[in-house]
């Protein structure tokens, strides 16, 4: 047994050790921990799919492609640790913390992000646009005899923003195959015509306002340009076209921009009172329970390492709400040692030596606190899947990530560390004073 809880002691050690080199230094590229809107400021928005042409059953699948378009959307914004998450049926939740950006940015990134190209239309055609230049209808060609549009749907991802010889703008894309096939179908039949170029319902506009339409002087085969935008509107529709296109349009639900400045006031009042409180809990604890009191102490802070460098690792994003649940879980890891000890004050009483004592303790105890964490288990479950389901609530899913994994954990240093500590107390100089293991009761 003495050497089973050394070889504990041991591995107990060396996750504290790589706990405290995990919140010190940079692991897996993290500097820090991951702050919510909160605590960091940035931009909050809520998005809904437009899921009516979408086939029954299919919905989950378009959500989540939604999703990682938007995560390469947004990467090339600087954002270090985006947080983009489906919630309910048809809403994607973006946050980007310590970002701000302008109204046209946030507009752009919820465009299906679709360039189509369109020809002039006959006078008794039915045209798809209209602008100042004529009325369009979207340029097509045949391939395999099925009738098929151009789009930059048949852009190869590679798209980039160069200068022409005169120092103008241009955003040079590539054909795949069957882009090539009809791009040169169209360029040799408006051979010296417009070909317009359109987003959504409304022409592709230059840096002068005016919409793009570049006179055709060859056939384009493989690879095409696109003259007159500014550097800023190329470049993000550059981007934005090798970051693929979104399967459904998107809606602004929800907009808004937090302030860093209360962050980082909420930051350092957050961490005053956390240190504060488990400064009292710990005095409290040794002032009362004496030499278990200091274990469970040691624990505590062992706890305290561990759970925020896995916050650190996985990551968690810690908002107000969440650093709520990890303020709790501190005090339910404290709840779990005096449960303890009270079962071994009783054991005690009977006239057990202090090494029963402490096995019957724990043994007699851990029914309680199996139950009363496990409940807390159940209610963090359902809280997580309201927040992220029927509610739809960041606060609401952090307050229960973090209460979930605190608990967790504090169920571990209660059962494995506490338990440890106090069974190489046992056989010490210590251990024969067992006075120090008697919890103080005041004057008799």
């Amino acid at each position: 047994m003495p050497g089973r809880n050394t070889l504990t002691l041991i591995v107990i050690i060396v996750l504290f050790i790589l706990a405290v080199c995990a919140l010190i230094f940079p692991v897996f590229g993290r500097e820090q921990m991951r702050l919510g809107l909160d605590l960091q400021g940035g931009i909050h928005m809520v998005y809904r799919a437009d899921l009516s042409q979408v086939e029954p059953g299919e919905e989950a699948d378009i959500i989540e492609g939604v999703v990682a378009v938007l995560n390469n959307r947004i990467n090339p914004l600087g954002v270090t640790e985006p947080v983009i998450q489906k919630q309910g049926r048809d809403r994607i939740l973006v946050e980007l913390p310590g970002l701000s950006i302008t109204d046209k940015e946030k507009e752009r990134l919820s465009r299906v992000a679709l360039l189509e190209f369109g020809e002039l239309a006959a006078e008794d055609e039915e045209a798809k646009w209209e602008n100042e230049l004529g009325r369009w209808k979207p340029a097509t060609g045949v391939i395999n005899g099925q009738e098929k549009e151009l789009t930059s749907a048949y852009f190869k991802e590679n798209t980039y923003v160069d200068q022409d010889r005169l120092g103008g703008i241009i955003l040079v894309f590539e054909w795949n195959e069957e882009g090539s096939k009809l791009s040169e179908q169209i360029t040799a039949r408006l051979m010296n015509q417009p070909l317009g170029i359109f987003e959504g319902d409304a022409s592709l506009l230059g840096e002068d306002g005016r919409p793009i339409a570049p006179i055709v002087r060859a056939k384009i085969t493989h690879r095409g340009q696109i003259e007159g935008l500014s550097y800023k509107e190329a470049d993000s529709l550059s981007k934005q076209l090798n970051a693929g296109r979104l399967p459904v349009p998107l809606e602004i639900l929800y907009d808004q921009t937090v302030s860093p400045i209360l962050g980082a006031d909420f930051v350092d009042m957050s961490i005053r009172a956390g240190i504060i409180g488990i400064i009292l809990v710990m005095l409290f604890m040794i002032a009362y329970y004496r030499l278990p009191g200091v274990l469970a102490s040691l624990a505590l802070i062992f706890y305290g390492a561990l759970v925020l460098a896995i916050f650190k690792l996985i990551p968690v994003t810690l908002t107000l709400a969440g650093l709520g649940g990890l303020i709790l879980s501190v005090g339910m890891a404290v709840d779990a040692n005096v449960l303890i000890f009270e079962r071994m004050k009783e054991e005690f009483r009977t006239g057990r030596t202090l090494g029963a004592a402490i096995e019957a303790g724990f043994e007699r105890a851990w029914t309680a606190i199996r139950d009363s964490n496990g409940t807390t288990f159940i209610v963090c479950g359902i809280l997580y899947w309201l927040g992220s389901s029927i509610v739809a609530s960041a606060p609401v899913m952090g307050f229960a990530l973090t209460l979930f994994i605190g608990v967790a954990v504090s169920m571990f240093t209660a059962i494995v560390v506490t338990r440890t500590l106090l069974r190489l107390f046992v056989g010490t100089a210590l251990g024969q004073r067992t006075s120090l293991f008697s919890v103080y009761t005041g004057r008799k």
